[in-house]
């Protein structure tokens, strides 16, 4: 009688046996039970009983891709099993590739190994790590294992980010507030403005760049503030992509307080559940205007006094968000989240900028938790404490700001100017990441404002010297 216990099921087609009797053996020499059929099968055994039995048996699947599974019914069959196995009680599928074969799609999704043309070192190193995982113990991938990471991870090539064909006004709305979005969206293209929103989506477009290409080139963002847009990474997102390139806003409050990332920003009033007013709409289109005859946007100045809340952020939200930003490598969106969780937590959010006075209000615990995000998602070339180790000698009160952005690389030198757009400043951490750019404490919400310098040197150099007491 069979035992169909087994690690991990071996698929592949007959013209593989040879190659994979190999890895089996690999296998075994690490200490595992593969289910091999060479070996595993009997002559009266009745294989298709039998292979069914040992995959609902197994907890692992490896599937050899190859020109011939790719022809052989059976090994498709297998590979079928496998796949839906994965997706129905978490079997762990690893594909193997064999002989320069495409991926199919489902273990395209799955982080794959290529044996095409390895050498016995790099055979035994990938079998090794295949081992490792299947016995549930830490792996270490060596340099091919890493390159087909980098392969499997980054499937798509690069694709610039082209100016759309008509730039828009884009429409922003969480999904519970589309009733509302959507008719924005259409009271303004009656009104004969260029208009893009979600809904314009076209089945086959590449969801992700369409809207980067939109957002990059938006004659302005508007954002449906609601406390679901609030609470949507999604809308998030798409606030500091467009604040990353300069973009005008236009937020409309439709409910709630104001977003956090937009408390600077004037804003339209549609608490009433209305849409624009002819005011408004007449705003809208000096603003195509202005932005189309390449003039700076005109909106109107928040208000200082009197201002509405914004939505708060508590600071374990805010560095749950930092965190995500820095894994998935959005610098610029985390360098912008990194600035509002400083002022939200010196309670200078709509103002947007610190004295010294507002800097020793800031928690050294949050300070801590921002610095240690950077220096972890960047290897240690970014953070609080990095700058500090970058920064120049001062007197009494530290550096002069043109020597201290100097050494953190926002200037080419102490006389040298500064980028006056956030976009253009973000491009000089380069490919490289200069070590010590961030956070730069910049905020795109100010560029237009007349001291906008003077705002960011003064928040730079009051939280700068917070940061020294950590030596203190």
């Amino acid at each position: 009688m069979n035992d169909w216990s087994n690690d991990v099921f071996l698929s592949y087609a007959a013209d593989d046996a040879a190659w994979t009797e190999r890895l089996a053996e690999e296998l075994v020499a690490h200490g595992l039970k593969p289910f091999f059929a060479e070996w595993s099968i009997e002559p009266s055994d009745v294989i298709v009983h039998l292979l069914d039995s040992a995959l609902l048996a197994s907890v692992n699947g490896i599937a050899v891709i190859s020109q011939a599974s790719v022809r052989s019914a059976r090994a498709m069959d297998e590979y079928a099993a496998l796949a839906t196995a994965s997706a129905e009680r978490g079997l762990r599928f690893i594909p193997v590739l064999l002989g320069h074969v495409a991926v199919p799609p489902f273990a395209a999704n799955r982080v794959w190994r290529d044996f095409s043309d390895v050498t016995d070192k790099e055979f035994a190193e990938k079998a090794a790590e295949l081992a490792a995982v299947v016995a549930g113990g830490p792996a270490q991938a060596g340099a091919a294992a890493t390159r087909d990471n980098l392969t499997a991870a980054h499937r798509s090539p690069p694709r610039p980010v082209t100016p759309p064909d008509r730039p828009a006004f884009v429409v922003c709305y969480a999904s519970a507030d589309a009733e509302y979005g959507t008719t924005l969206a259409g009271q303004l293209r009656e009104a004969g403005l260029p208009v893009w929103s979600i809904g314009d989506l076209r089945p086959g477009d590449a969801h992700f760049w369409t809207i980067r290409q939109q957002l990059r080139n938006a004659l302005a963002v508007v954002v449906v503030m609601t406390p679901q847009s609030q609470d949507s990474d999604d809308i998030t997102r798409m606030i500091l992509e467009g604040q990353v390139h300069g973009r005008p806003f236009v937020p409309v409050r439709l409910d709630g307080q104001v977003n956090y990332h937009l408390a600077t920003a004037w804003h339209i009033d549609a608490r009433d559940g209305a849409l624009l007013d002819a005011a408004a709409l007449d705003l809208l289109r000096r603003l195509h205007e202005d932005v189309t005859g390449g003039r700076p946007p005109r909106l109107p100045e928040p208000r200082r006094h009197g201002t509405p809340p914004a939505m708060r952020m508590t600071p374990s939200a805010g560095l749950e968000r930092l965190r995500a930003h820095l894994t998935e490598g959005e610098y610029e969106h985390a360098d912008l989240l990194t600035t509002r969780i400083v002022m939200e937590s010196a309670s200078r959010l709509t103002e947007g900028w610190l004295s010294a006075r507002h800097a020793a209000a800031v928690p050294r615990e949050l300070l801590d938790g921002i610095n240690a995000l950077w220096a972890r998602h960047s290897h240690g070339r970014q953070g609080f404490r990095r700058q500090l180790a970058l920064t120049p000698a001062g007197g009494p009160r530290g550096p002069r700001f043109p020597e201290l952005g100097a050494a953190l690389g926002w200037r080419d030198s102490a006389e040298a100017a500064v980028p006056r757009l956030y976009r253009d400043f973000a491009r000089r951490a380069g490919p490289g990441r200069r070590t010590g750019f961030y956070p730069t404490l910049r905020d795109p919400g100010h560029e237009n404002a007349s001291d906008w310098y003077d705002r960011w040197s003064s928040t730079v150099l009051a939280l700068h010297a917070r940061l020294r007491e950590w030596g203190d």
